[in-house]
Order: C-alpha cells, then structure tokens, then sequence
C-alpha cells in the first residue's frame, strides 16, 4: 500500500479507501456484520486505513456496521470520514438537515453509530451553496472541533465543478473535497483541482470505478435490479457509457491488466489527487482494488 498526506489536515491516508454506501443497502445487496467485518479485515491486512461512510447511507446503518467492527478493533488504526446533510427515510429517499441544530444532532447520532468519540473527517454532504453559505453552520462545526468531536472538517461536493464551495474551503476551514472522478468523467480537472492545488486541499475521488461501470464486469445492455442505485441511471446515458468502457478497454489498459485496477490507478496519476474510495461487495473486491496501489508511481 501506498500513502499520502491528505492536504492540510496532516493525515496520512492509504490511497485506496473503503468505500461504503453499499453497506446501506442500495447497491442490490443487504450486508450482515459479519461480512462487513470480512471487508474491513481484508483491508487493514492489505494497509488500508481509510474508511468513507455517511449518515445517510441507510439511517446510520452503514455507520453503525463499521461501528460495531471497530468497537472490537483499535480506533486509531482507522482514518473515519463520513458526512452530514441527508436524513434517510426508505431506499432512494433522503430530506435535506443542513441547519446548524440539525447538524449538530446529526454528529451525535453519527458518534454513537460508530462508537467513537471522534470523527477523524466530517463533511458537508452534497448540500446547494445556500446551504454551505451559512456562518452559523461552520461556527457550530469549529465549536465542535474545539470540543474534539471531530478532528477535520470537509466538503463532498454534489457537481463536480462546484467551484463556489471549493474556493470557500479555506475561508470555513474545509480542508478536504471529496469529489466524483473517473476516467468517464475528468469535469474536476478543469476548475475543481486547480483550487484543490493553490489551498493545499486534500482530494478524496469518488465513484472512481464510475459506479462499476469501469470495473469490466458489465456490457451494453447489462439490466441492475431495482433495489440496486443504478437502475436509476438513464438506459441510454448508461449503454453509451458501457459502450465507451469497451473502447478504453481496447485502446488504453494495458494488456493483461486487471480494468477496474487500471481505473483506480488512473484517478490517482493526477497531482491533485490523494485517494480513490471505491467502494466494494466483498474481501475479493478488496484486495483487487487494494492491487492497484501497485500501478501507481509516486
């Protein structure tokens, strides 16, 4: 494995993190603990540290699976980042909390899903700029670093040319984004990671594999079940994409590479980058996305 600094915040992060909306239930799978724990196992065994989760990845469920795993581990072996903004009501269905008393509920509720007394990384959750506009919102947030609830704040940003909240980090004291990059989609290269460079901000990519489409294991015309994310995702928009894969297949991996590690790698060849947070649906998975820590030159 290898690891880099996260911008200002100091943190030395495995560039392949654990990505894990999955555990929520929405990606056509129902976790059970002890399959997360068969997931985070392989990881720290394979050096990674990163986890990436969110309040609304199932109502604190997600946080909570890997809560109960690391109340049976040692805390500070784990980096923590996860989110808040949403409040989750049935598969799909969420309602915006950015208010400063809402958030503030949000953490504690997050704190105790993951038995810790500290999140290592929080983030504003894909929020609109009127909402991450509010002084109130980062004040509460600052009060809270100072009381040690959380160590760093961030931002996961909805468009992934939202320039307003990137150029904004500094002034509220963001000092991460958290960002959609992928081989099919470079839109952060323009704006979003020129800023990232000038304020020293760490850059976690997500949906690096382009929600699975670039891990090689789907064709045009591939049908996802209806409990799975994707099945949202507009057919043709879909097929074009997966017929765009089969041409980057051809023509830019390298023969005998594995696509999906290929794909990670290539996120994390941009300077601005510190790490891809793939998520994945078992130990195997893992460790193939682990792999790709070896395609990368520093």
């Amino acid at each position: 494995m290898k690891f880099r600094r996260l911008g200002k915040t100091e943190l030395n992060v495995s560039v392949i993190g654990i990505g894990t909306w999955q555990f929520g239930g929405e990606w056509g799978l129902q976790f059970t603990q002890d399959e997360v724990d068969a997931i985070l196992d392989k990881g720290q065994e394979l050096g990674i540290n990163l986890i990436d989760t969110a309040e609304c990845y199932g109502d604190h469920l997600s946080e909570s699976f890997i809560g109960n795993y690391i109340g049976r581990r040692k805390r500070e072996d784990w980096i923590i980042a996860t989110k808040f903004g949403h409040h989750f009501h049935e598969r799909f269905t969420r309602t915006d909390m950015y208010g400063a008393k809402d958030v503030l509920v949000q953490l504690d509720a997050s704190l105790k899903a993951l038995q810790t007394d500290y999140i290592d990384l929080y983030q504003f959750h894909s929020g609109p700029d009127a909402a991450f506009d509010s002084d109130e919102l980062w004040t509460m947030l600052d009060k809270q670093k100072q009381a040690g609830k959380i160590r760093h704040l961030g931002t996961s940003i909805g468009s992934n040319d939202n320039l307003h909240q990137t150029e904004a980090s500094t002034k509220v004291n963001s000092e991460v984004i958290q960002v959609v990059y992928n081989r099919l989609d470079r839109v952060p290269e323009q704006r979003v990671f020129p800023s990232c460079e000038r304020q020293d901000l760490g850059v976690l990519a997500r949906v690096p594999l382009a929600s699975g489409y670039l891990s090689g294991k789907y064709k045009p015309g591939a049908v996802f079940d209806t409990t799975d994310v994707r099945h949202r995702h507009d057919p043709e928009n879909t097929r074009r994409k997966l017929e765009e894969v089969e041409q980057i297949a051809r023509n830019e991996v390298p023969e005998g590479v594995n696509m999906a590690q290929w794909a990670l790698a290539w996120c994390l060849r941009h300077p601005a980058v510190t790490a891809v947070i793939p998520g994945c649906k078992n130990p195997a998975q893992v460790e193939s996305n682990a792999s790709a820590a070896q395609l990368v030159t520093e």
